[in-house]
């Protein structure tokens, strides 16, 4: 699975053989490529202020960074940028003569060895690899994560441990919610031993347990629990309602159906609320998305739940929080709409 987005892609070439390379690999990538104004042709960028201030300027603005040139130079450069390979933007090195693709930078999270190994394939070269889960022919738990979309809390220390203990040949479990296994199974798992019940563990060292669900029953072996983003919450709400009133009835809802706050992948309302500061805040707070609907759209669905007449006239849909969700889980909702205090929630899961 190739986590980087295509359009985020910026390659760099200092050579006339590294343009000819940029222009083989742009044919099966879309991505911005740059060069120095000598070698300007048509599809380049010129660098802005030199190679290497175009290069770190690109490090923060791009999902991932392709260099065709020595890896010493990508090195010296980029070194006084790199920060965290949860936040890092995937690096790769090309030699000029198209022999071999190196994953430097963020193989894992931000999905350097999976662009590596196309690009490879673009060119018929040797990718690089590095990484020891992916040498020894194994799994690593930040790629699953990054294939679910998932989330754990202190996910540094659970891809640290898990990984070192893959490795290291320790028996390491995966189970996953039933709703989830057509998904786990797309995923790659090498190295994990599957478990098909929690009442029922084989010798293990840990289990990474796959799951939207808040709890877990007591087991023998270190849990890690992975939570893949799948719950959503359609929103509604009166003008000026405090932000800790609505985080509050989110969480209770979320508690109410048993769910992980981790699993929320967003929020939605309608686009009378794009501005509305409890659910701008709240996203922020949350992390997610913040998706907004018009009263055209809500409307097409809005039989499907109560509607409100006061609603109607302020927002001109009778409800918001049920459509809302309709629309993000594609119908697939999830127990009763929350109402409290000039509040309705409605909450859906999409896998």
């Amino acid at each position: 699975m190739n986590t980087v987005k295509p359009e985020s892609i910026a390659l760099f070439c200092l050579t006339p053989g590294g343009v000819a390379l940029a222009n083989r690999l742009k044919r099966a990538l879309p991505m911005t490529c740059y060069t120095s104004e000598k070698l300007l042709e048509e599809g380049f960028v010129p660098f802005d202020g030199g190679f290497a201030q175009a290069l770190r300027a690109a490090f923060s603005e791009h999902s991932a960074l392709v260099f065709i040139g020595a890896t010493g130079i990508a090195v010296r450069v980029l070194a006084p940028l790199v920060n965290d390979k949860f936040s890092d933007p995937a690096v790769i090195v090309i030699d000029e003569r198209g022999q071999h693709v190196i994953s430097l930078l963020s193989g894992h999270f931000g999905g350097a060895n999976e662009l590596a190994r196309y690009l490879a394939g673009v060119l018929g070269a040797d990718p690089v690899i590095t990484t020891a889960t992916d040498v020894n022919e194994l799994a690593a738990l930040d790629t699953l994560a990054c294939q679910l979309d998932a989330g754990m809390e202190d996910l540094r220390t659970g891809v640290k441990t898990i990984n070192h203990w893959l490795v290291s040949g320790k028996r390491i479990g995966l189970w996953c919610d039933t709703a989830l296994r057509a998904e786990v199974a797309r995923c790659d798992t090498r190295g994990f031993i599957p478990v098909e019940s929690l009442d029922d563990l084989p010798d293990l060292t840990a289990v990474v347990c796959v799951t939207v669900q808040a709890t877990l029953p007591e087991l023998t072996v270190p849990v890690f629990k992975l939570v893949p983003r799948r719950v959503v919450a359609g929103i509604g709400c009166r003008r000026d309602t405090p932000f800790s009133v609505v985080s509050v009835l989110l969480n209770q809802q979320l508690a109410a159906h048993s769910f992980d706050p981790l699993a929320l992948r967003a929020i939605g309302s309608i686009t009378l609320k794009e501005h509305e500061k409890a659910l701008t805040q709240l996203a922020q707070r949350l992390r997610v998305p913040f998706e907004i609907f018009t009263a055209d759209a809500l409307r097409q669905h809005e039989h499907r739940f109560p509607a409100s007449e006061f609603v109607r006239k302020t927002a001109g849909v009778g409800s918001v929080s049920g459509p809302a969700a309709w629309l993000m889980s594609h119908g697939q909702l999830v127990g009763e709409t929350l109402r409290e205090q000039g509040v309705t929630i409605t909450l859906g899961v999409s896998h």
